[in-house]
């Protein structure tokens, strides 16, 4: 688990994402629920690489996602490396 001043060295490097308790999300906008539920299935791609899933809602053009580690009750290395992989598809693809 990554300490207070390691989540929020972090944090400075995601775009927009928010720290909330022990979990960090973002919600992303899309044009249709079609090209939502294509970014879902690109994010599966990164979810599958890590073995890290985050929780998935999406509101027809809206898709939210929480990362959080769960079995380390709290933020870790892959949050981030997550995180910013989403970051990247949400810039070029989207």
């Amino acid at each position: 688990m990554l300490t207070l001043g390691e989540i929020q060295e972090k944090m400075s490097n995601l775009n927009n994402w928010a720290l909330e308790s022990d979990e960090i999300s973002k919600e992303f906008q899309f044009n249709s629920f079609k090209e939502s539920v294509e970014f879902l299935k690109k994010i599966s791609e990164v979810a599958e690489k890590y073995e890290h899933y985050p929780i998935v809602l999406i509101n027809n053009k809206s898709v939210r996602i929480t990362l959080s580690t769960y079995e380390e009750r709290g933020l870790t290395e892959k949050d981030f490396l997550v995180a910013e992989e989403i970051d990247s598809i949400s810039e070029l693809n989207f």
